[in-house]
């Protein structure tokens, strides 16, 4: 069996930020699954990941006895040809695109690189998540229903276009609902449920256990990660897991955390009223960096809130921990562990913050453990220096 490590490249992994301050670049969703659980699907063998030192408690690097380990970019999706040129690699061998390394196999420094010609599939900065989702999301649906039969649709339902583009696993529950698959397909996970009159067009993913609210609007290229609740308005929005945006507001162009909630008439905008190419704050670089992009909406961080009727300025990053509860415009980048409203924003006491999360985290059946505390005093302590 093989022992693969999927590593975080560095300058992928800051791009990324504030969605990787709480979790290595491989585990981030795009598509219906993560990048992860595409490489298992793709080459079996025992997973890890080589990260942050601080993420590392949680999700540990575990070499081979032999030191036989196979490197792997966490920020690119495998296909066919690229699967077959990494399993050529031979020990001390690398694989390099455009001087990036893609993959590489043994311990230390390779004494070989082979050039791989084809342009890979990749996430290299935080939009790419939204933007490449369309590809992803196709990707996958043909991977995961490959060989497999769908569950019937109800008769309650109206599907137009190709009945091969609707997949609908074990548990789901889709009733009165307008699914369209004539611009992609859509993906039911187990035990999702779509309520009645709700539309949606694909290219979408629902992962298990996800809702959408009676009436809710979502167009592709859209994916609901697991137990995600939405509602209103939604357009070409990632949602990686445990996230609630269950009532009216819109949503589009836009990446959201896990464990964040958007209150009752929370809407971010996508699209600068001049038309104007997007900048977006760069937590890295502390500047805002231009995008090219001319829509670009709310890139929000891991248990992150906002209160009813907030509304978001195009391109805004709001970091991990964040509590805003204002009925205003807050500012296009707001740090991490802050919470207030537009009249200003304080630090976040640690204890408070920690019994929210555990009290949200306990209504799916999750514990906040000890090792995630130790993560979130990190980012704390890490961001409050800067």
């Amino acid at each position: 069996m093989k022992n693969i490590i999927l590593f975080d490249p560095v300058k992928v992994r800051t791009n990324m930020l504030p969605l990787t301050y709480t979790r290595p670049v491989a585990l981030l969703r795009h598509g219906i699954t993560t990048i992860s659980e595409k490489w298992q699907r793709a080459i079996p063998g025992a997973y890890s990941y080589s990260t942050q030192d601080y993420l590392s408690i949680k999700y540990p690097m575990i070499e081979a006895s032999d030191g036989d380990n196979l490197f792997i970019a966490g920020n690119i999706h495998p296909d066919a040809q690229l699967v077959e040129a990494i399993l050529d690699l031979q020990p001390g061998e690398s694989l390099i695109h455009n001087g990036k390394t893609i993959a590489r196999r043994g311990n230390g420094e390779p004494n070989s690189q082979k050039e791989y010609t084809a342009e890979p599939f990749a996430i290299n900065h935080v939009y790419d998540i939204f933007m490449l989702n369309d590809e992803a999301l196709r990707r996958d649906f043909a991977a995961l229903t490959a060989g497999k039969k769908s569950q019937p649709l109800s008769d309650t339902n109206r599907l137009i276009g190709d009945p091969s583009q609707l997949f609908i696993e074990e548990g789901a529950t889709v009733e009165g609902s307008i699914l369209n698959v004539k611009k992609g397909p859509i993906y039911i996970g187990r035990d999702a449920e779509i309520m009645e009159g709700a539309c949606l067009r694909g290219p979408i993913a629902l992962c298990e256990h996800a809702v959408v609210n009676m009436g809710g609007k979502i167009y592709g290229a859209t994916t609901l990660g697991p137990y995600c609740k939405v509602g209103g308005e939604l357009n070409n929005v990632v949602m990686t897991g445990y996230s609630n945006k269950a009532h009216d507001g819109f949503l589009g162009n836009a990446v959201i955390g896990e464990w964040c909630n958007l209150g009752a008439g929370c809407t971010a905008s996508n699209l600068k009223n001049t038309y104007a190419p997007i900048k977006l704050w760069s937590i890295a670089e502390g500047r805002f960096v231009k995008t090219g992009l001319q829509f670009c909406g709310l890139i929000m961080g891991d248990h992150s809130k906002a209160g009813i009727n907030t509304m978001f300025n195009t391109a805004t990053i709001v970091g991990v921990g964040v509590n805003f509860y204002s009925a205003g415009f807050p500012r296009t980048f707001i740090q991490s562990f802050t919470e207030g409203s537009t009249l200003g924003m304080r630090d976040v006491n640690m204890n408070s913050f920690f019994d929210t999360a555990s009290r949200m985290m306990a209504r799916r059946h999750v514990e906040l453990t000890p090792i995630d505390k130790e993560i979130f005093i990190h980012i704390h302590e890490d961001v409050t220096e800067k």
